[in-house]
């Protein structure tokens, strides 16, 4: 028996949001009998033609919905042609359900996100640190806010996410929310593990993600040189509170610690080593690596001096720390005092710390890796930009070496 079927793409008017644009629905008939769906798009009404089902002129959008609006109407009549040839029984309801995937689980997109990144949050402390669950949360934002405007949808099928879809999402990363190339291809790559979690749990049938390639820009990272962590140490600051700001500044510029490390140090850390000399003695929070570092006298005199203060003397924390945020922003005001010309932040302390305290002046990179907490060496040397100075001198003392064998020679 021949079935009397037919498609109509429509949009219901009556449900307009405030800024005029309406869900695109899909009506699927068979023999009188009708089964409709959202294809989780929307438009503007002004842009929808009546006459054609679909939208109207010849816009990137317009051209884009169209093509996704043909795709959907060919994976039905495919989906009809297929019960026909295995004579079942066809009714509107039964296409719609084969269509979504009712009866295969199908997973939507977000949903997915939002339950890996609940298990994230109940790991903090354990398998992540905080600043990890943050990230997580901000790139399922951002995915969130590209579907709405890129798709004008509340969410889409972990199925529907492809090559175009990523390159896309990068894109935006990079346009609409104004983010550098190195930070957008880390929300991408946070984005990334969802889908390998969709793949590896047979949501999808392949990874939209085989072809594409994480490739990070080499970032000259700033720091302060010799000469300017002086003028810091040698400034006398108008106030207590960036006087003790900039104390804890210089404390990490001799020790590496990064904010969240230096915030959690207590006088537990604090150890004698085989040689006799303190050390600071720590489990680094963002990589739960152990860190080793020696006190240098500029960092005892600090901890020295504010053994005594009011947030120290009756607790267990070495040093009287503020908020990252307004470490950074008195930082600022630092720079300033100081007639230091560089985007001054906490973390670049660190980078001094690898390059100028310690890489300049004959440590190892492979210590440095250590006391750093770094897993790999690689990431060390992102950090530890070896001055054009040290090169000069190694290449100095190469130099009187080759002068002195050639002297011995020809003696």
């Amino acid at each position: 028996m021949q079935n009397l079927f037919s498609l109509l793409f429509y949009i219901k008017r009556s449900k307009v949001d405030k800024n005029g644009y309406a869900n695109i629905y899909l009506r699927i008939t068979v023999d009188g009998k009708r089964s409709e769906l959202s294809i989780r798009r929307k438009i503007h009404i002004d842009k929808w033609s009546s006459s054609t089902n679909k939208a109207k002129g010849y816009s990137q959008f317009a051209q884009e919905l169209n093509h996704y609006i043909d795709i959907i109407q060919n994976k039905i009549y495919e989906i009809h042609r297929t019960l026909v040839n295995e004579n079942k029984t066809i009714t509107a309801t039964l296409l719609r359900d084969i269509y979504i995937g009712k009866g295969r689980n199908q997973k939507m997109l977000l949903k997915v996100f939002q339950n890996h990144n609940d298990q994230v949050d109940k790991l903090v402390g354990k398998d992540y640190a905080l600043g990890t669950a943050e990230r997580y949360r901000t790139a399922k934002k951002h995915i969130e806010d590209y579907i709405n405007l890129e798709y004008k949808a509340n969410d889409i099928p972990v199925k529907d996410v492809d090559h175009k879809f990523i390159n896309g999402f990068e894109y935006y990363l990079k346009t609409a929310r104004n983010c550098g190339h190195n930070t957008a291809i880390k929300y991408i790559t946070n984005f990334k593990k969802i889908i390998r979690i969709a793949y590896a749990n047979d949501w999808i049938s392949k990874d939209p993600f085989f072809n594409w390639k994480a490739r990070l820009k080499i970032v000259d990272r700033e720091f302060l040189s010799e000469g300017e962590i002086q003028k810091m140490i040698e400034k006398e600051l108008h106030t207590s509170r960036l006087d003790q700001v900039k104390d804890i500044f210089i404390f990490c510029c001799y020790t590496g610690l990064a904010y969240s490390d230096v915030k959690k140090l207590s006088k537990d850390n604090i150890v004698i080593d085989i040689d006799g000399e303190k050390w600071i003695k720590i489990k680094r929070t963002k990589t739960e690596t152990r860190s080793n570092i020696p006190i240098l006298p500029t960092a005892e005199l600090i901890i020295e001096k504010y053994a005594n203060h009011l947030d120290t003397a009756n607790g267990n924390r070495l040093l009287p720390v503020l908020s990252n945020q307004k470490m950074n922003a008195y930082l600022k005001e630092i720079a300033d005092l100081c007639e230091i010309n560089k985007n001054l932040t906490f973390h670049l302390a660190r980078h001094t710390f690898a390059t100028t305290v310690t890489l300049t002046n004959g440590v190892p990179i492979e210590s440095v890796s250590k006391m750093l907490g770094h897993k790999s060496l690689r990431t060390t040397q992102h950090y530890a930009k070896i001055l054009d100075r040290k090169v000069s001198d190694d290449m100095k003392a190469l130099r009187n070496k080759l002068n002195f064998n050639r002297n011995s020679n020809e003696g």
